[in-house]
Parts: structure tokens; C-alpha cells; sequence
């Protein structure tokens, strides 16, 4: 075991986010740090109010974080890995990858029921351009309105009667201890996760080696192969964490990985949907695995798909 020694973990301040990061302290603890808990603002706390794109789009929850990493206020910063970039961020290092939690969207109701009882117009509170064509592409009858705010807060407001319903990450969930909210779990084919999601991810500065080998017994070698995947296929299809894009990747055969994923747009005439998937060849990386199922969604013309929900998008916030 490391000796002690003192480790500053930075948190946003939303009670998802503080208790993410007190799942990690208290590992960190049992491993002998001592850990001091940092509360840092994002913008993205900041406009709780307004969706990504209005408060400064991809990244807008981590880079106050990071800045706090740079600057040696914090020695650490937990993220929930959807929320990250897939691009590098220049001295910090993707540490460490926990196990991951629930990876699928789940559908909670003010009444008892699922998507597919719900009578026609009933209302479902989202504001994911991914969650949301997938509820149309489900039910098309179905009316959509944005919610913001943190989960509590999401849930009064379907308890007024506000919503019918709400698409929530079930990993949220899970770890506020409301999986009992929990009415059906939306997995795909039906309906794809976000790259990432039920993942967190512990950053540190890149030159930290003693941080990072106090790390090392919290990573989980499958989840951060199966992210790895998941994010390269986000790269290559030059999708941010707002893009709709959808996908997952887990165990397949002889330990290699599977990873399926899908590229939405929303048309006048309905949903548009392509999708793909494909078995880790051996000595193929993760990487590869992700740029090649990208690049299969791409000769499916999902690239066209993802240019026009870019300006519709642009268009709505411009």
C-alpha cells in the first residue's frame, strides 16, 4: 500500500456530481489517502437553466475543472466521462476508469407504465437531441419538451404533473439510491445510450506519478477498453457529447469487444436512424475497432446526417 498523502479532488457542486466523487474518495481513503473534497462552479452549473449549446456547448461541464487541474488548486478531477471531449486536453492525463455503472437510458413515469403506454400526447421531458429522436422513432405520437435542472429537480417537476414522463441515464439513477423511480430500461435496439454513459473517469495533471499510482487499484481494464471504443467512434464521426449519436461496446468473444452504434436525425417526413456493429478482430485496438465501426456509419451517409442536425441545431441557439 502507498504511504499517505495528501490527494485534492475537484467535484462540480450538483449532488450527482458530489456523490460520483465521494464514491471515489472513499475507495481513495481505504487505500490510505487523505483526501480533501474541492467544490468548483462549471458554466454548465452556471446556466442550469439553459441547455449545453447556450451555455458554450461540448465540454461545457469539465473545463473549469481542468483549469483547476492546471493551476494546482486541485490534484484530481471526476468527471462523468459522457461529459468529456474526446479530444486530448494538453497535461492532463485520462488517469483512471472506475467499473461502470447501468449504461442505459431508462424511462421513469409519473404514473405506473412505460413509453408504449402512455396514452397519445402525453408529454416526456428531455432536452438530448439523441433521447429525443429515439422517443419519436419509439412514439412519434408522443409530445417532447426540454427539462433542465439537476435530478431531484427533474423529478418534481414530473411529480407536479409538468411531464408524463422523463428519459433519465440510469446510472444517475443508481447512485442517488432512486433505481426504485426506475419503470423500464431502454436498451438498444430500441433506443442507444450516449458514448460513455454510466462511466466516470479521474483526471490528473500528466507529470502526477504519484497521483496516478494511488489511482491504479480503482481502474477497471473493461470499461476503460470499452470507452475507449465507444469514444473513438465519436471521434471519427466528429460528434461532440451533444451530437445524436449513440453507442455502447461490451464483452464479446475469447475477451475480445463488440461495439454497436447509431447516428439519429430528426426529418420532416421522421426519424432517420442508421446503426452498425462489429466483433474486435484480434490485435485490433480499441481505437481501430471505434474508427471502424465510425467508418461504416459514415458509408451509410451518416456523415450528411450529422451535418444537417449541426446547422439545425446552430440555427435554434444562433
Amino acid at each position: 500500500m502507498a504511504e499517505a498523502r495528501l490527494i485534492r479532488v475537484g467535484t462540480r457542486g450538483s449532488q450527482l456530481a458530489r456523490t460520483q466523487t465521494g464514491w471515489v474518495v472513499r475507495r481513495l481513503e481505504a487505500l490510505g489517502a487523505v483526501v480533501e473534497t474541492v467544490t468548483i462552479t462549471t458554466r454548465g452549473d452556471e446556466g442550469a437553466g439553459t441547455s449545453p449549446p447556450q451555455v458554450g456547448g461540448d465540454g461545457v461541464f469539465v473545463r473549469e475543472l481542468e483549469a483547476a487541474l492546471r493551476d494546482g488548486r486541485i490534484d484530481a478531477a471526476v468527471h462523468s466521462l459522457k461529459d468529456l471531449p474526446t479530444a486530448d486536453s494538453p497535461g492532463l492525463l485520462l488517469s483512471c476508469v472506475p467499473v461502470r455503472a447501468m449504461p442505459w437510458d431508462v424511462f421513469v413515469g409519473r404514473a405506473p407504465g412505460t413509453l408504449a403506454t402512455l396514452p397519445v400526447g402525453a408529454v416526456i421531458g428531455t432536452s438530448s437531441i439523441r433521447r429525443i429522436a429515439q422517443v419519436h422513432t419509439v412514439r412519434p405520437d408522443l409530445r417532447v419538451q426540454p427539462v433542465r435542472g439537476n435530478v431531484d429537480t427533474r423529478l418534481r417537476l414530473l411529480d407536479e404533473g409538468r411531464y408524463d414522463g422523463l428519459i433519465l441515464a440510469g446510472a444517475g439513477l443508481e447512485r442517488l439510491g432512486l433505481a426504485h423511480r426506475i419503470q423500464a430500461v431502454l436498451r438498444p435496439d430500441g433506443f442507444w445510450p450516449a458514448v460513455s454513459q454510466g462511466a466516470l473517469v479521474v483526471q490528473i495533471r500528466a507529470d502526477d506519478v504519484a497521483t496516478g499510482r494511488f489511482l491504479e487499484p480503482l481502474h477497471h481494464l473493461l470499461t476503460a477498453r470499452a470507452v475507449r471504443a465507444e469514444r473513438s467512434c465519436l471521434a471519427a464521426l466528429a460528434g461532440g457529447c451533444l451530437a445524436p449519436i449513440g453507442a455502447v461496446a461490451g464483452r464479446g468473444v475469447a475477451g475480445r469487444l463488440r461495439l454497436g452504434a447509431c447516428v439519429l436525425e430528426e426529418t420532416e417526413e421522421g426519424v432517420r436512424r442508421i446503426t452498425a456493429s462489429a466483433a474486435q478482430e484480434p490485435d485490433e485496438s480499441e481505437e481501430m475497432l471505434g474508427r471502424r465501426v465510425a467508418g461504416d456509419l459514415l458509408g451509410q451517409g451518416g456523415e450528411a446526417m450529422l451535418q444537417r442536425m449541426r446547422r439545425r441545431a446552430a440555427g435554434a441557439h444562433g
